[in-house]
């Protein structure tokens, strides 16, 4: 959708279409506003590029930098370390966490965890089927209560 609010796009019968958020990043090929093209280096190969859309721009490193405002020495929980997760933590690590809490099923990302700034890690997982509090002696919510405190 340029910035006058029309489309672009007509359909086979040359209705109007309508694209998700002006970019129809969903489509295979696709007309942009210029307000949303960036060149970037032939050096970057496109598979690597693709990450550092809006996936590591706005909703990880961007949210722990404006969003949230991360300030320096405060404590950060993060669940899932997946791409998005990793790039939060990068984020807390750059705004100055102390401590990076990684919430995770996979006990591999912990240690990819650790090279993006993760500090403490929790799997779920590892309580099965008891009673949380029969296979710690506390819930993980109150563990991450525990681990958020400020002393």
């Amino acid at each position: 959708m340029p910035r006058d609010a029309t489309s672009r796009f007509k359909g086979m019968n040359g209705e109007v279409l309508h694209h998700f958020l002006f970019v129809s990043s969903f489509t295979e090929y696709t007309v942009v506003d210029v307000a949303h093209v960036v060149k970037i280096s032939s050096k970057i190969s496109v598979d690597k590029a693709c990450l550092l859309s809006c996936g590591v721009s706005t909703e990880s490193l961007g949210a722990a930098w404006k969003g949230v405002d991360i300030e320096y020495g405060s404590t950060v929980n993060i669940i899932g370390l997946g791409a998005v997760g990793l790039v939060v933590a990068k984020g807390a690590r750059l705004r100055g966490a102390s401590k990076i809490i990684g919430v995770d099923l996979n006990p591999e990302n912990f240690e990819i965890g650790k090279k993006f700034g993760v500090t403490d890690f929790i799997n779920p997982s590892t309580y099965g089927e008891k009673n949380v509090n029969e296979a710690s002696g506390q819930s993980i919510s109150n563990r991450l209560i525990t681990q958020t405190r400020i002393n």
